[in-house]
């Protein structure tokens, strides 16, 4: 009778095919005992690959949502801290000029005229703030830095109270120069856009803003030391750049408020997107989802068998032809 072997090549390429498919399923048992998904979903769930893809869709929109919503509420925060440094700076200011001015105190003028020029100098600084490249206070402008510096607004306060006839031309002048859109408020010093696309931002050209800007302003303007006779002469200048400051604070306050409505429902969205993604994720893990436990047993029997399909091969690889005809 005759008896046919088979070939140790054709062994050894069979067996190097089977080792193959073996490290392929410890590649994809690995992953699935470490996260609990299954690797192939399509050979996994074959005709419903199409609900998996859906529901994998819906948690990498809530993903992206999450990230949209965590950005704005980042920019709302910083520029409620920079409001809020703000209102920091400008407070007791006005009081303490009112105080001053109620009892013709000129070192109390002083005082508070110098208090002023710190807390426009903090207000600039604050107005500055950006989040990465991008400056929060300047409109659609966001490249720009919205405010350079205080100089040369304080130079202009000095030369409309310079050139004005009277008190009363003076505050047409100031009126003017911070309210008009062709006024050196918003075309010298301003350096950003007086709109914003984003609902989010504040650009710096804001009534609130320019309200309590121009009052800080004229106070600064207004100290012993400016040589300007207007400012020195007419407390009526002075007192209805306090007010304006008042003013200016106030609105910043309500300006805050309805900032902190937009922060207060993103945080309420970021909550509902919390409820909707861990839902999603039990929907998912009941189509997608793998025993971790099971998923680590399989692994182990896997490695084992890898291992007895090496020593196998390295047998055949030393197989000689004597060893082979006995």
């Amino acid at each position: 009778m005759l008896r046919y072997s088979i070939p140790s090549n054709l062994m050894s390429a069979t067996l190097g095919q089977t080792v193959s498919d073996i490290r392929e399923r410890i590649t994809a048992t690995s992953t699935e005992a470490t996260t609990g998904r299954r690797s192939d979903l399509t050979l996994h769930l074959s005709g419903r690959i199409g609900k998996a893809m859906l529901s994998q869709q819906a948690l990498t929109n809530v993903a992206s949502q999450r990230d949209m919503l965590t950005l704005r509420g980042e920019r709302l925060e910083l520029g409620q801290q920079a409001l809020s440094r703000v209102q920091s700076s400008v407070a007791g200011v006005a009081t303490d000029m009112l105080s001053a001015l109620g009892s013709d105190h000129e070192t109390g003028i002083a005082t508070a005229a110098r208090d002023a020029r710190a807390a426009l100098d903090s207000a600039f600084s604050a107005l500055n703030v950006r989040l990465g490249e991008r400056y929060l206070f300047s409109g659609d402008a966001t490249a720009s830095l919205p405010f350079p510096d205080t100089d040369q607004l304080l130079a202009d306060v000095r030369q409309m109270a310079i050139d004005a006839t009277d008190a009363a031309d003076f505050e047409a002048r100031i009126d003017t120069y911070f309210n008009d859109p062709s006024g050196g408020w918003q075309q010298t010093i301003y350096q950003g856009t007086p709109t914003a696309s984003d609902s989010d931002s504040i650009p710096g050209s804001d009534p609130a803003i320019t309200k309590l800007i121009s009052g800080l302003a004229v106070l600064a303007a207004s100290g012993p030391d400016n040589g300007v006779a207007l400012l020195k002469s007419e407390n009526s200048v002075i007192h209805s750049a306090t007010v304006r400051l008042s003013e200016g604070e106030t609105a910043l306050t309500k300006l805050r408020a309805e900032k902190g409505v937009n922060q207060q429902r993103i945080a309420d969205d970021l909550s509902a997107l919390d409820t909707e993604e861990t839902i999603l994720n039990e929907a998912f893990n009941k189509i997608a989802g793998r025993d971790q436990y099971e998923a680590a047993t399989e692994l182990r029997e896997l490695e084992s068998t890898l291992e007895a399909s090496y020593l196998l091969t390295a047998r055949l690889s030393n197989l000689s032809l004597l060893n082979y005809l006995r």
